[in-house]
């Protein structure tokens, strides 16, 4: 920081980037999501600040981007919350400019979906190619302190940006391992049955697992480094933690063939326990850094630097597998970073990147940063001028 602005971010005119072409959202609508009723935002800048008090909707229009995107949302699992109350409907669409403009339409009535790209229906797998985004909030800054589940959920949600298909490997999973846990709950002996159950679920965990640690491996690169700017030099190391497997276990045979000994191993556990034992729910993200265990040892500002290289390595690979750069989502994120890492999250994102950013006000940019800025004011749902 500089002179006597030190609580002011600072846009960089001399730092550049060298992303490839980025994807442009061109507008949004909403009708009855969450507390919007109907609004309609377009997005004529390369930057957009959504300011506004507190549960007034900011983070509901970066949720809606989020669910064109991914067809999923990073605080529910239920479609239903999406509605506003009273309504039985919603819808959400957004143009999409890439190498041509592309309509996305999310609907929702009467407990089904619809989906629609430039108004003609679709299936997931078509949706989820058009929009891709990085989502950094600040719930994500807990991601080394929470639980096993929410790094899972990370790690899932960064790959599937990249390979859509992967939602449909983890759901057949959940889906089979539901069955096994149903059949053991009330297991009469039929090992052949559970058996089959078995063969199921290693030909579809033993891929879930391969595709988390390539995807891991690859991203932990683009992290250390990113890490180490931020660090001043600490060494960063990220490592998928499954208890049947080795660090350099990187082959697709030998994770099936050591998932299929894990079940064998397991087999009259999961009888005594009535569930599964075995498998990539159960696994887990470890981060080091310089060989302690970030989520015991870490400070704060230590565990929020991981984090913060881990969002910012997901654009890059985002945009190194796809040739675009992603729309980047920070949700009231950057009044929960001290100042260097202000500065190296904008400064990175300076050209290039279509970025949309929730804050309560402006008081955190310099007037330099907000003369590239296009600016909403949400309050209750509406958009006030």
């Amino acid at each position: 920081m500089m002179g006597t602005n030190r609580n002011k971010l600072f846009f960089d005119k001399e730092l550049c980037n060298n992303y490839n072409s980025f994807m442009q959202i061109l507008n949004l609508k909403l009708i009855n999501f969450r507390n919007i009723s109907e609004l309609e935002l377009p997005f004529d800048k390369e930057k957009t600040l959504i300011i506004g008090k507190n549960a007034q909707g900011k983070t509901n229009i970066l949720e809606s981007i989020y669910l064109l995107s991914t067809l999923k949302s990073q605080r529910t699992y239920n479609t239903t919350d999406f509605l506003k109350f009273g309504e039985n409907k919603f819808s959400v669409s957004s143009l999409i400019k890439k190498n041509t403009e592309i309509e996305l339409e999310f609907d929702f009535f009467n407990g089904k979906r619809e989906l629609k790209t430039n108004r003609l229906k679709t299936n997931p797998k078509e949706f989820k190619s058009v929009l891709k985004t990085v989502l950094f909030s600040s719930q994500d800054l807990m991601l080394l302190r929470g639980s096993p589940e929410d790094r899972r959920s990370w790690l899932d949600l960064a790959i599937l940006q990249i390979y859509p298909t992967y939602t449909d490997r983890l759901s057949k999973y959940n889906k089979i391992r539901m069955q096994k846990n149903n059949f053991l709950k009330n297991y009469d002996g039929n090992k052949t049955l559970l058996e089959v159950y078995n063969e199921q679920l290693s030909i579809l965990g033993s891929n879930i697992i391969f595709l988390r640690k390539k995807f891991l491996k690859e991203i932990e690169e683009i992290t250390k480094q990113k890490h180490s700017k931020i660090s001043n030099s600490e060494h960063l190391t990220v490592k998928y933690s499954c208890n049947f497997l080795e660090d350099n276990d990187y082959d697709a045979q030998t994770i099936l063939e050591k998932y299929k000994q894990k079940q064998k191993d397991r087999l009259e556990l999961e009888i005594i326990k009535r569930q599964t034992v075995v498998g990539p729910h159960k696994d887990d993200i470890n981060f080091y850094i310089n060989g302690n265990d970030a989520t015991k040892f870490a400070s704060q500002g230590q565990q929020r630097t991981v984090v913060l290289a881990l969002k910012l390595a997901e654009l890059d690979i985002i945009a190194d597998k796809i040739g675009e750069n992603p729309v980047l989502l920070l949700d009231d994120v950057l009044a929960e970073l001290d100042e260097v890492r202000q500065n190296y999250l904008l400064k990175t994102i300076e050209k290039g990147i279509q970025t949309v950013i929730t804050s309560v006000d402006t008081l955190l940019f310099d007037d330099e940063f907000l003369k590239n800025v296009q600016i909403f004011k949400i309050e209750n749902g509406n958009l006030i001028t």
